[in-house]
């Protein structure tokens, strides 16, 4: 396989070979593709789990349940203002 990947990130590579963390070009790429397979399959999952959250609120919502939008909001700040208290 060739691959040109631009000055940047040819001089990128070049870099990481220097400190000796990395042996060779196709190490440092499959580590790349490695790490992108991982952010993709992370990706899949996060939606996978919203897909179903989506699905747990619109059966509830076809029974009927519903939460005050207001109220929810405002708990929704509470949370945000007490983490940003705690925080500093």
């Amino acid at each position: 396989m060739n691959v040109n990947l631009g000055s940047v990130l040819d001089q990128f590579v070049a870099d990481l070979l220097k400190t000796g963390h990395y042996q060779t070009q196709s190490e440092i790429l499959r580590e790349g593709l490695r790490l992108l397979k991982e952010k993709e399959e992370l990706k899949q999952l996060r939606l996978a789990e919203l897909r179903k959250e989506i699905a747990i609120g619109s059966a509830e919502a076809d029974r009927g349940v519903f939460v005050d939008g207001p109220e929810a909001f405002a708990a929704i700040r509470r949370r945000s203002a007490e983490r940003k208290g705690a925080k500093g």
